[in-house]
């Protein structure tokens, strides 16, 4: 069962997960596809069972910005699902998805009586809400140089990957990386072209390889 595999639904009994089960709709998407827009009413959270989703937002100076991108076991919409109000973000597929669909009022009937599942959304969205902390605190203080090494190196620990074994190509454009940093294209050129010379990384075939990960570990420790 989906749900005995997902961060957030794991902490059910059983008969909890199969009721929440019972209740979900499960729909897939292709990829590209809009799953629901900033600014439309949160009737549903949604779980990821199958492929990425990408959340999104667009600044008041219509820049793009790539606040997160989501797996297989993922839960989004949470927010505007609790509070009953508009979503904060943008959500997209960037493959074909399976997502497992579930309205406000199955999940909060089901929260009123598992303070599991309430407590497991608490401490989804404190993460969030570090995460976040995190990235307007980098966003503030620290140089484009040490914010993008610090991104690659993040990246770079994407599930499958660990510690032990991260990854050491990643198939994102130079557009996409300056969305996630919430900077320019043209910045992100500059860092990875002299990254490229000082043989820290190489960009080949469409795929940016990280060649010196001791390299970029230092360059991320600047401030």
């Amino acid at each position: 069962m989906f749900f005995a595999e997902s961060f957030v639904f794991k902490a059910l009994d059983f008969e909890a997960r199969r009721e929440l089960a019972a209740l979900a709709h499960v729909r897939p998407y292709t990829q590209g596809d809009v799953i629901f827009s900033a600014g439309a009413l949160g009737e549903s959270m949604i779980a990821i069972a199958e492929g990425h989703v990408r959340v999104e937002v667009v600044t008041p100076a219509g820049r793009e910005v790539i606040l997160s991108e989501l797996r297989a076991g993922d839960v989004f919409g949470e927010i505007a699902l609790l509070d009953g109000g508009e979503r904060s973000a943008t959500a997209r597929a960037i493959s074909n998805c399976t997502l497992v669909v579930l309205e406000r009022r199955s999940v909060l009937n089901v929260l009123r009586r598992s303070p599991q599942l309430s407590i497991r959304l608490i401490e989804l969205l404190c993460q969030r809400v570090r995460r976040s902390d995190e990235r307007m605190l980098e966003i503030a203080f620290l140089s484009i140089p040490t914010r993008l090494a610090r991104l690659l190196l993040r990246l770079s620990l994407a599930p499958p990957a660990t510690l032990e074994k991260p990854l050491t190509r990643l198939s994102l454009s130079q557009s996409e990386l300056s969305k996630m940093l919430g900077n320019t294209r043209e910045n992100v050129n500059r860092c990875l072209k002299k990254w490229q010379e000082m043989q820290l990384i190489e960009i080949k075939d469409r795929w940016l390889i990280l060649r010196d990960r001791a390299g970029l570990e230092a360059l991320s420790e600047n401030e």
